[in-house]
């Protein structure tokens, strides 16, 4: 499959009309959609905006590949978009950008599409080719270009190095998406190599799998290994090299320092001990917090679908009664029951454990996974809750680190037996006693002072409960202010107190339903793709989706992101002066049925707090000429 069956005339568009990178993403959503290539607009631009959210996709070079794989995708597809005069995309070298590339892969693409998709990156490193598409006077031309290049292009996935003196040096390089980055890494990294007369072969693990892996003959004669990743991929094999870890973005932008300094092999000795690793835990130059969000939202991102499924089945069976669960009560109904039971008696049961098993496999490998469930269900059996299942998952986490390294001295001969013997079960016995004998006293009657506290609390200080949680959902609007709040409320539900998490999601709400109100009744503060833009920001916010706010705070943060804050924070207090209780941890008005007390109410605090932050853009934004 070549790229031009993807890249069609009419998803082609050869001026942008776009100003700023939302309009951008607007223009290229409303050209996919148009030309029949979605199924779901909306959805599939959420996606794209998720996919932003993780990291920009403005890759620098003029370049721009925002990107997404979702089932809001009917075929997959290309979108293409020029901009000679550049807008400014939030690229990783700070510089406008004047090519745009909208990749649209459905859920079940198969691997001769994402091969497609995912070669497109790598034509765009050549200055020459991207001259090509700037100076193209038609779509014909432009279709004409990749079919040139893709006729010339030389089949290079699996040949070996080039024999010169040189030294080898490898790379391996991985995104979470797969598509874009993975492959521009590999090809900036091959373009240098090439030019600096290199022994030079690059392995890629992008959505269709790994792609010209590396063998045990060539990592023995290798000077160095660059590993550009921002997943997990395979580590054990470099054992006793020297390895240079980096994201992948590295891999991109800096390609030179890269071999230079591998052919210098300036870089650690990797010491194994482990099946697999995360450039994103080792990386050089990647802070000690921004180490620990990773390894908890790795935690947090597991435990989710847990988390939002039980929930989610527990608040319907309320809808048979309070007590209708309680084979006692004359309310009771076994329907009810057994949606409690799936819901609360097994997902709930599971989502300490699982947030303490993935915090620890993010740390440790897959080693540190079977000590860190261990631990998490220990803290959920003594009532340690949600911050009894953080602690143990950085512990178990951090015990088999410590492991791998006491455990580095012994035979080469004994390396089989590290991952299935030594590692489980001095990580689950270490792990254990400290859960039981130091952990789970102190901080079980910590979490019962909390919810005790939480329950007591009077009418003000609730309200300025709920002001501090609404408040933190805007702040970032899916970063780790907004995270540390929602996971704040998913810790008090699985407690049993549901009034922090009401405040929390209407506080997530306000944002993107504060911007659709205010481009819709304030117009000339605002563009025009940013008004059709605004328009799905009614789904968003109502869906619970705080990101659909982020293109807009992106361009104006000054202005957007105090409006969403104070709006949001509004709302918090309102749903504590309400007495709003939820029961549910995600779903947006879907599940507003379910609330404990008045949905009208909760409802009502939501719109206020949007009218407040849609109030607030339209004095604070000046209109558009």
């Amino acid at each position: 499959m070549k790229i031009t069956d993807l890249l069609k005339k009419d998803t082609v568009i050869m001026d942008l009309s776009a100003t700023d990178k939302a309009s951008v993403i607007d223009e290229l959503v409303a050209k996919l959609d148009q030309a029949g290539r979605l199924n779901d607009r909306a959805a599939y631009k959420e996606a794209i905006l998720a996919r932003e959210a993780q990291s920009t996709t403005g890759v620098g070079e003029g370049i721009a590949i925002p990107h997404a794989k979702t089932a809001a995708v009917k075929t997959p597809a290309v979108a293409f978009g020029r901009a000679k005069n550049g807008i400014d995309y939030e690229s990783l070298d700070g510089q406008p950008s004047t090519l745009f590339f909208m990749i649209a892969a459905p859920d079940g693409a198969n691997e001769a599409h994402l091969e497609t998709l995912s070669s497109l990156s790598g034509f765009l490193m050549d200055p020459g080719f991207r001259d090509e598409l700037l100076n193209a006077k038609n779509e014909d031309e432009i279709i004409q270009a990749f079919d040139l290049r893709e006729n010339a292009e030389e089949k290079e996935e699996t040949a070996a190095p080039a024999e010169t003196d040189a030294p080898l040096v490898l790379a391996v390089t991985a995104c979470p998406t797969g598509i874009a980055h993975t492959y521009m890494a590999a090809d900036a990294l091959k373009a240098k190599a090439k030019e600096k007369g290199l022994n030079f072969k690059v392995e890629t693990n992008g959505s269709s799998g790994v792609k010209n892996a590396l063998t045990a003959d060539e990592i023995a004669s290798a000077a160095a290994i660059i590993v550009a990743a921002d997943k997990q991929v395979e580590m054990e094999r470099f054992k006793g090299k020297h390895v240079i870890q980096v994201p992948v973005a590295q891999g991109i932008r800096n390609p030179d320092g890269l071999l230079d300094r591998a052919v210098k092999q300036d870089a650690p000795v990797f010491q194994g001990g482990g099946g697999s690793a995360s450039s994103s835990s080792s990386n050089e130059g990647t802070s000690a917090g921004s180490a620990f969000y990773k390894h908890l939202m790795s935690g947090v991102s597991a435990m989710l679908p847990l988390v939002v499924g039980g929930g989610i089945l527990i608040a319907i069976s309320f809808f048979f009664g309070i007590d209708a669960v309680n084979p006692e009560d004359p309310s009771y109904n076994a329907f009810a029951k057994a949606l409690n039971d799936i819901g609360g008696g097994s997902a709930f049961a599971l989502m300490i454990p699982v947030l303490a098993g993935f915090i620890a496999m993010s740390i440790a490998d897959r080693p540190g996974l079977a000590p860190g469930l261990v631990g998490g269900l220990l803290a959920a059996n003594a009532n340690a809750g949600f911050l009894g299942g953080l602690i143990a998952g950085f512990l178990a986490g951090y015990i088999v680190v410590g492991l791998k390294k006491l455990f580095a001295g012994l035979p080469q001969a004994l390396d089989g037996i590290k991952p299935v013997l030594l590692y489980p079960l001095f990580g689950i016995l270490i792990t254990g006693l400290v859960m039981v004998y130091v952990i789970n006293g102190p901080v079980g009657a910590l979490n019962k002072w909390l919810v005790d506290v939480l329950g007591g609390m009077g009418t003000s200080n609730l309200v300025l409960l709920g002001i501090i949680l609404g408040g933190m959902m805007a702040v970032d609007m899916g970063g780790p202010i907004n995270k540390a709040a929602f996971t704040f409320g998913i810790a008090m539900i699985d407690a049993g107190n549901f009034g922090p998490h009401a405040a929390v999601m209407a506080g997530g709400m306000v944002p993107p339903l504060g911007i659709a109100l205010a481009t819709t009744f304030f117009k000339n503060r605002f563009t025009a793709q940013e008004r059709d833009a605004g328009k799905t920001n009614y789904i968003m916010g109502l869906s619970f989706i705080t990101e659909g706010a982020i293109p807009f705070a992106a361009k104006d943060p000054a202005r957007v992101i105090p409006a969403a804050v104070a709006g949001s924070a509004v709302a918090g207090a309102l749903t504590m002066i309400f007495g709003v209780k939820l029961p549910a941890p995600h779903g947006g008005i879907f599940v507003f049925p379910v609330v404990q007390g008045s949905a009208l109410l909760y409802l009502l605090a939501v719109l206020i707090g949007a009218a407040v932050t849609a109030l607030l853009l339209a004095v604070l934004k000046k209109p558009v000429k």
